[in-house]
Order: C-alpha cells, then sequence, then structure tokens
C-alpha cells in the first residue's frame, strides 16, 4: 500500500497508508490531518488542497490538468512543485512520496 508523508504547517509529519486509487487529499481527511481543508471533496474546484509535491516525488504523479492549473495560478505561496492533492491519485506502483502541507495563507 502505497505511503504518503505529510509534512505538516506545524512542522510536525505524519505518515499514512493510503490506498492505490485514492488520493493524497483522501488520505489527509480520512485521517483528520490539518492544513488540507478539501472543501469541494476532491473534484478540483476550490484549490483548497494545495501541497507542495517533493521533488523525489513529482515523478509518480501525472502531469496537472489545465483545470487543476487554471485553480493553482491564483493561489498565494504557488511553487513549481504546488499541486492539488485532490488530482495526486496513488497507484499500486507508488512506495511512498512526500508532500508539504503550505500553512493557512502560504
Amino acid at each position: 500500500m502505497p505511503n504518503v508523508v505529510y509534512q505538516l504547517p506545524d512542522g510536525s509529519t505524519a505518515s499514512v497508508d493510503v490506498p492505490s486509487g485514492q488520493t493524497v487529499m483522501d488520505g489527509s481527511v480520512r485521517n483528520n490531518l490539518p492544513g488540507i481543508v478539501a472543501e469541494c471533496g476532491g473534484s478540483c474546484s476550490c484549490a483548497t488542497c494545495h501541497v507542495y509535491v517533493d521533488e523525489g516525488s513529482a515523478p509518480v504523479f501525472s502531469e496537472p490538468t489545465p483545470e487543476e492549473q487554471d485553480l493553482l495560478e491564483f493561489l498565494d505561496g504557488v511553487q513549481p512543485c504546488s499541486r492539488l492533492a485532490c488530482q495526486l491519485v496513488l497507484t499500486p506502483d507508488v512506495d511512498t512520496v512526500k508532500v508539504t502541507v503550505p500553512a493557512s495563507g502560504d
């Protein structure tokens, strides 16, 4: 089962096993981790699940869709490694991925 390591806004980390086919957002929400609000429930329409994907983890995910790129464009604190956690689907070949959840306002 894929493992997601979340670097949380308070500086702590949480390591969560997330079943294949689910998203990085699902793992956070189902484990009540702080920082990923997921207001739209994963429909790529609110951008409240913004994360920074670790450079070594980025290649396991597909490229952002135009819809995701549009939402990211208007967020504060966007970096080249910014993604929406609802769009980061874990596959069976994924071992461990690392993401950083930015603090509110970042």
